[in-house]
C-alpha cells in the first residue's frame, strides 16, 4: 500500500522524496524523551521469540495465501469498522470469494479512532469478523497503525473517493497531530493492549501486524504535509508499540514489516528496518517487484532464520504478480498476501501515479484487485493460477 518506494518512483519518472520541512527545535525534547522511555521500557519487556519458537509456530500452521482485504463498500479503515458504516452482508459475501479461490488468511487494517470511539462495540465487531472469517475457514492477520496516505484521519462520516484515484480516502493511524508529540504516545496503549489482550489466545488470528510502512512518507500524494522528522516519531512508537503488546503475553506471533528492500548489507539497514527485523517474531516484507526481485530480499532475509510471510505484492504494471510470485513463495513457505480483492472504493485498480496522472476510465490494466464488485474475476485465468496454487492449503 506504499507510495514513496522505488517502483512507485520509476512510475513517476524519477522524483524522489525532498524533506519539505525541516526539524524544528520544539521535537527535540519530546523526541529524546521518548527515546529514553522507550529504551527503559524495552529492556525490562519480554523479548521476541526465539527462532526455534518461531518455526515451531509455522510447522503448525499450513502455508499462509491470502490478499490484504477491504469490503468493495469501505473506502477506508474507518468506514470499516465503524458502527454506521460496518457492513457485515458483504464481508460475508467477499470472503466466500476468498475461500472460493483457496485463500485462507486476510490481512485487515484496523484504526485506533474507531476504537476510541466505542471500544465495546469495535471488539464486538471485530469479534464478529472474526466469525465470519472463520465460517470461511479463512485466518486474520490484523494490523494496529499504518503510516501511509492521508495524515489527517477523522471519525465520523469518511469522504467519497476522489474519481480515479488510488487510495483516495484511507487515511494513516495514528494521524499527524498524535504523531509528532511523542509525549502523547502513551494514550494509545490502551488501544494496543485492549485489542490484543481481547484476542491474544484466539486461534481465529495468525498474527498480528502491529505497523505497516511506519516509514512511508507519502511521496507525492502527502509528502508536503508530513514532518521531516516522522521517521524518529515512528521509531519511538513502533518500539513502545512492541513493548506494550508483548505485555498482554499473545499466544500469536507480532511483527512489523520492512518495505523497501532488498536488504543485502546488514550494516546498511536503517534505524526503523533495525527495530523492525530485531523485534519481530516472523520476519514480514513487503515486495511490488518481479520475481528476481522477489528471490533477492527472501534470501537476504533467510540470515534471520525465521519464518517469513510477504504481507504486500502483486502490481501487475510492474511485473508484480501471481504467476509467477505466488508459487515461488508457496514452494518456499513464504506466506504471500497480494494487496486488494474486490474493486471497489479504495480504487485500487487504479495505478499508484494516479495522484500525479489522470485518469478518466478503468485502466488498460489493474494495478491491484482480483473480482469486480459482482464476484466476476477480473482475468479467469488469473483465478484458475491462484487456485491451482493454494488447492488444499486450508
Amino acid at each position: 500500500m506504499r507510495a514513496g518506494d522505488r517502483h512507485f518512483q520509476h512510475l513517476i519518472n524519477g522524483s524522489r522524496f525532498v524533506s519539505i520541512k525541516t526539524m524544528q527545535h520544539k521535537f527535540l525534547l519530546p523526541l529524546v524523551a521518548g527515546l529514553l522511555w522507550a529504551g527503559v521500557t524495552l529492556s525490562s519487556a519480554q523479548s521476541p521469540w526465539s527462532p526455534e519458537k518461531a518455526n515451531a509456530w509455522q510447522a503448525k500452521h499450513p502455508w499462509l495465501a491470502g490478499c490484504n482485504f477491504t469490503p468493495s463498500t469501505a473506502i477506508n479503515q474507518l468506514e470499516m469498522w465503524q458502527a454506521d458504516t460496518f457492513d457485515p452482508a458483504t464481508i460475508d459475501r467477499e470472503l466466500g470469494w476468498a475461500e472460493s479461490i483457496g485463500f485462507n488468511s486476510v490481512r485487515v487494517f484496523l484504526h485506533n479512532l474507531a476504537w476510541q470511539q466505542d471500544p465495546k462495540g469495535f471488539l464486538k465487531r471485530m469479534d464478529q469478523f472474526l466469525d465470519l472469517a472463520h465460517k470461511h475457514h479463512i485466518g486474520v492477520m490484523f494490523t494496529l497503525f499504518d503510516s501511509c496516505w492521508d495524515p489527517f484521519p477523522k471519525a465520523g462520516q469518511q469522504r467519497a473517493p476522489k474519481p480515479f484515484v488510488h487510495n483516495s480516502g484511507w487515511v494513516q493511524s495514528p494521524g499527524l497531530e498524535m504523531l509528532q508529540h511523542p509525549e502523547r504516545f502513551a494514550e494509545l496503549k490502551p488501544y494496543v493492549q485492549a485489542v490484543i489482550g481481547r484476542f491474544k489466545n484466539d486461534p481465529r488470528i495468525d498474527l498480528w501486524d502491529l505497523y505497516n510502512e511506519p516509514d512511508n512518507y507519502n511521496d507525492p500524494a502527502y509528502v508536503k504535509l508530513e514532518p521531516a522528522n516522522k521517521r524518529d516519531m515512528a521509531v519511538i512508537l513502533l518500539q513502545q508499540t512492541f513493548a506494550w503488546a508483548r505485555e498482554m503475553k499473545p499466544t500469536q506471533p507480532l511483527s512489523s514489516g520492512v518495505w523497501l528492500g532488498p536488504w543485502a548489507d546488514p550494516a546498511k539497514l536503517t534505524t526503523m528496518e533495525r527495530v523492525q527485523l530485531q523485534n519481530s517474531d516472523v520476519i514480514t516484507l513487503h515486495n511490488y517487484g518481479a520475481l528476481a526481485d522477489l528471490k533477492q530480499c527472501v534470501e537476504n532475509l533467510r540470515r534471520y532464520q525465521r519464518p517469513m510471510v510477504c504481507t504486500e505484492y502483486m502490481a501487475r504494471p510492474v511485473n508484480s504478480t501471481f504467476d509467477p510470485n505466488l508459487k515461488y513463495m508457496h514452494d518456499q513457505k513464504v506466506g504471500a498476501y497480494n494487496w486488494g480483492f474486490v474493486s471497489g472504493k479504495t480504487q485500487t485498480i487504479f495505478p499508484w501515479d494516479s495522484w500525479t496522472k489522470t485518469y478518466t476510465s478503468e485502466p488498460p490494466l489493474w494495478f491491484h484487485d482480483i473480482f469486480r464488485t459482482d464476484g466476476t474475476p477480473y482475468k479467469v485465468e488469473e483465478v484458475n493460477y491462484i487456485k491451482s496454487v493454494t488447492q488444499g492449503q486450508h
